[in-house]
């Protein structure tokens, strides 16, 4: 019973309050709305727009990992955080690679066809 009781205790510990879920809240809708606006009102165009979207995107998760999922809260030793860490690098292998292998097929099995195309 003692160690439940502990156990309950570290949990509301490591969760976030209602004040930190009212932030994470209000700046990821402020950060999706600025998005929204950046492309409605076309003030930015182009290879700008595209990079400020993946910008205020890349923001919008470290945002939502932090106060939703509270990744580098918990105690020591930090196993939730390594193993997000891991599936990120693993993900980022099979996306990057896969990239990689379909470029590489295209080079392979397709050469010269956008120079047929372009004529």
């Amino acid at each position: 019973m003692h160690s439940e009781l502990n156990l309950q205790q570290i949990k509301k510990e490591w969760h976030g309050s209602l004040k930190a879920y009212l932030i994470g809240f209000t700046l990821a809708l402020l950060l999706t709305g600025l998005s929204f606006l950046l492309v409605i009102t076309k003030a930015l165009t182009g290879q700008a727009l595209i990079n400020t979207i993946i910008g205020l995107a890349l923001l919008q998760a470290t945002v939502q990992l932090i106060f939703f999922l509270h990744i580098g809260q918990e105690a020591k030793p930090r196993w939730e955080t390594f193993i997000f860490c891991f599936m990120v690098l693993v993900l980022l292998i099979i996306v990057l690679g896969s990239l990689w292998i379909m470029s590489d097929l295209n080079d392979r099995v397709m050469p010269g066809m956008m120079e047929g195309m372009s004529s």
